[in-house]
């Protein structure tokens, strides 16, 4: 089986984490007085975090006064509001479950944080299913250093070489490149239109869940 193990990025690729985060923007937007923005313009921005979120909403970068004070306030509202309406993506229990069915396993690397990933992936069911979880604080560096993808590969008990990472942004696909293992870029997922994916060097693009166990199936 050359293909043993699938990974996942979590917000945009296996998740739809969009409504409870962008949930979260708006309430801090109106403690600060300013206008909600719709979840259109939110959901393409999803994928780059909390620091994404704030530029946004308020124009904010990490080296701005204030950026720390608006950081602790989304993501304390958005700890409390984690599952509310995050769902998997249409299609997504069944890819999992036709990957345990035909032997091989599957895990989660992210650069959220753990104190997020952990609770979200116990809400959704998929805490004990997973082979590997790799969080944005497991390591010193995060992706698109390869180290996440690595220890997942080492966690999951396969060779980088038959590990596919899913992803929906370029530093995912940096990330598999970096390890040395395929790569697939969600289109379903939060693809902003500046977004070049054709131009990202992945090994394949798809556009529904079902593609992976296609490409999989396929390359094995």
């Amino acid at each position: 089986m050359s293909i043993r193990t699938v990974l996942f990025d979590l917000d945009g690729t296996l998740a739809d984490t969009a409504p409870d985060l962008g949930f979260a923007l708006n309430e801090v937007l109106s403690r600060h007085g300013r206008e909600s923005l719709p979840q259109s313009e939110i959901r393409p921005v999803v994928s780059h975090g909390s620091i994404g979120l704030i530029k946004l909403g308020f124009g904010l970068v990490p080296e701005d006064e204030g950026f720390a004070l608006v950081r602790d306030e989304l993501l304390a509202i958005y700890a409390e509001n984690l599952a509310n309406e995050t769902r998997l993506f249409p299609g997504m229990e069944q890819v999992l479950a036709d990957l345990e069915q035909s032997g091989r396993n599957w895990g989660v690397v992210t650069n959220k944080p753990a104190w997020l990933t952990e609770p979200l992936l116990e809400r959704l069911g998929l805490s004990q299913r997973a082979a590997c979880i790799v969080s944005g604080d497991t390591l010193p560096r995060r992706k698109p250093h390869p180290d996440p993808v690595l220890l997942a590969c080492e966690r999951a008990g396969s060779a980088p070489h038959q590990c596919v990472y899913v992803g929906d942004a370029e530093r995912d696909v940096q990330a598999g490149h970096n390890a040395k293992m395929h790569t697939l870029v969600a289109l379903f997922g939060y693809i902003s239109r500046e977004d070049q994916p054709q131009s990202w060097g992945a090994s394949a693009l798809i556009s529904r869940p079902e593609e992976i166990i296609v490409w999989v199936e396929h390359n094995s």
